[in-house]
């Protein structure tokens, strides 16, 4: 089973159901991202109804231990970007029908 959906394959997806031509499937999936980041950066939150919310958390900076030597480092202080699925989306991932 493969774990990994790459572009082309939304691309091919796109162009199979819905029948935009490849070029246009992939400026559409390129849009879509980008709009994502974009909104992201810019709000710092992202809800998609029935989906779920993307928010960008700041992580304070924090002292980290290389394992393999014991070596303390400061780790630096940057932003995550976080996800919390909807309700629904939790309910659709943990239904018993395929």
């Amino acid at each position: 089973m493969r774990t990994n959906l790459t572009k082309k394959e939304l691309v091919n997806i796109i162009y199979m159901q819905v029948g935009f031509s490849k070029q246009i499937s992939e400026h559409l999936i390129d849009e879509f991202f980008s709009l994502i980041t974009l909104n992201l950066k810019k709000e710092k939150k992202l809800k998609l109804t029935k989906f779920g919310t993307f928010y960008i958390r700041l992580k304070k900076s924090r002292v980290g231990r290389n394992p393999k030597t014991k070596e303390n480092k400061i780790i630096s202080e940057r932003n995550v970007v976080l996800f919390k699925p909807s309700r629904e989306f939790k309910e659709f991932i943990n239904s018993k029908n395929e």
